[in-house]
């Protein structure tokens, strides 16, 4: 028998508003794959955002397969772009079909290589970032992200948690995890630390962390 918390997470994810038809079976066909894709509770906590900030810029910092940007594209209002970055090139590639295949090659621009020389070379503002790349990576990358977003941008940071091993001592995370343990710690001890954001952590999916740049008021 499920336990309470995962028979409410089951319940919690019933009431979320739907995917198209299309974009659940290629869940359905990723996940019997074993190829990862953000978690259901993840997806509507996107989708909330993406109707309430209306963001026509959207910057997406690892691409995997191409799911996540898929969804932010048939989320996202009329006339919204998405560039998206990916390393592997069999990642990119399986992505760059998947947006072909869906229509979205215009509206979906996919940049391969790695990010951390990828992004000082573009050019904001973008309205919205979804980070969900190398969770150790993802300190390196905070720098030219936030000078890509402008003040009221948002920065929504996938699995922060780690399948709750940020909890523990990196003492007792394995040896060859505890680089990514402390750098993750390092991420949300900015992003929470910063006088110029707001944070707010999250426990749904594998933990999210919604990042607000804040308005300077004294202008």
């Amino acid at each position: 028998m499920n336990s309470p918390g995962e028979r409410l997470g089951v319940f919690v994810e019933s009431m979320e508003i739907p995917n198209p038809p299309w974009l659940q079976q290629m869940e359905q066909e990723a996940l019997a794959e074993r190829v990862p894709v953000i978690r259901p509770r993840t997806q509507g906590l996107i989708k909330f955002f993406l109707e309430l900030c209306r963001p026509m810029r959207i910057l997406e910092v690892g691409t995997g397969t191409g799911f996540s940007a898929l969804l932010m594209d048939a989320f996202s209002p009329e006339g919204a772009g998405i560039v998206t970055i990916e390393k592997d090139p069999a990642r990119a590639e399986a992505a760059r079909a998947g947006f072909a295949a869906r229509g979205a090659g215009e509206r979906i621009v996919l940049l391969e290589g790695d990010a951390a020389e990828i992004l000082p070379s573009l050019e904001g503002p973008f309205d919205l970032v979804f980070m969900d790349a190398a969770k150790g990576q993802y300190i390196r990358f905070l720098p030219e992200v936030l000078r890509l977003l402008p003040e009221g941008g948002l920065l929504i940071s996938d699995n922060i948690l780690r399948e709750e091993e940020i909890l523990s001592s990196r003492y007792a995370v394995r040896r060859r995890d505890r680089t990514i343990h402390k750098r993750m710690r390092a991420y949300l001890r900015e992003l929470t630390g910063r006088a110029d954001l707001q944070t707010l952590l999250l426990e749904s999916g594998d933990g999210t962390a919604v990042t607000v740049k804040k308005k300077d008021d004294r202008q």
